[in-house]
């Protein structure tokens, strides 16, 4: 069942957000990928990962869902204002400090939030994400397919309700890997109810111009927290080798590698995922951390 929801405020923003379990648990905040609101952390999902003992908070990313949303084209911000929204929530929340779990950009973003805010994070998990900073072309490039479909995206017509669903289920079964057993009713549900709740489904594109981040750069060494790194070994957005670069880079970090996962969170997969993450919560609550 959906969680509780609140519009957080500050400033000029507004954020969506739904919280899941006991609030009294250790808090896990959940920030996912480009151009992809709160649904893409399903309902049951997260009520698996209360119920591995957290109060679990979900939140739709600015140009996603019913966040604040601006014109196609041009985001008036950048990665480091969405790791700032991060720190946003916990504030509304009351939450001190928090196990950050993002996928994908959102992985990126946690490790901003990771740089610039230290205290308020307790443990990082970047589920098929990579370095914020690395551009290094001798890493494996995205699966062509999906940068030759993302080409229609300039001309598809964004109030046609059913292309831009197909648009995206398309999407989704090629960031699901060539060899993924796909499950096109799942991902029509997803894209449907994303277009319908969206202010402009257009505007989350914008993800694809971020900047930002440039001070932090070279500078992933400096996280303290504990860090772990999941990921697919068929992603085709994302190779396996981001994961091993960004695991080597933060000392003592951690890699579950899903060996038939791309680049998606996959119901399969859940089980692990949440048992992982648990087990890095409660060994921080062991050395010392605040839960």
């Amino acid at each position: 069942m959906p969680g509780a929801g609140r519009i957080v405020r500050y400033g000029d923003v507004e954020l969506a957000t739904e919280a899941f379990g006991d609030e009294t648990a250790p808090a896990t905040l959940l920030m996912m990928g480009a151009t992809a609101s709160m649904l893409w952390w399903p309902d049951a999902f997260c009520e698996a990962l209360a119920g591995s003992g957290s109060y679990v908070i979900r939140y739709d990313n600015r140009d996603t869902g019913r966040s604040t949303t601006g014109a196609p084209g041009a985001p008036a911000y950048t990665i480091d204002d969405m790791a700032d929204d991060a720190v946003a929530i916990l504030d509304a929340y009351g939450v001190e400090a928090a196990h950050l779990v993002g996928m994908s950009l959102g992985g990126m973003i946690a490790q901003l939030a990771a740089l610039k805010h230290p205290s308020r994070v307790v443990t990082l998990t970047a589920i098929s994400s990579a370095r914020f900073d690395e551009d290094d072309p001798d890493l494996p490039p995205m699966d062509p397919a999906l940068l030759e479909h993302f080409v229609y995206s300039a001309t598809l017509d964004w109030r046609d309700r059913q292309a831009v669903v197909e648009f995206c289920v398309q999407s989704f079964r090629i960031s699901a890997g060539r060899d993924a057993d796909f499950d096109e009713a799942r991902a029509r549900t997803l894209a449907q109810s994303e277009y319908d709740r969206a202010i402009n489904p257009q505007s989350a594109f914008n993800h694809s111009m971020l900047g930002g981040g440039e001070s932090w750069a070279g500078r992933l060494g400096e996280i303290s927290v504990p860090l772990l790194v999941i990921h697919g070994r068929k992603d085709p957005i994302l190779s396996f080798d981001h994961a091993r670069r960004l695991a080597d880079v933060v000392p003592g970090a951690r890699l579950m590698s899903l060996d038939a996962a791309g680049h998606e969170l996959n119901p399969r997969d859940w089980d692990r995922i949440v048992a992982g993450i648990a087990a890095l919560r409660q060994d921080a609550v062991r050395q010392g951390g605040s839960g």
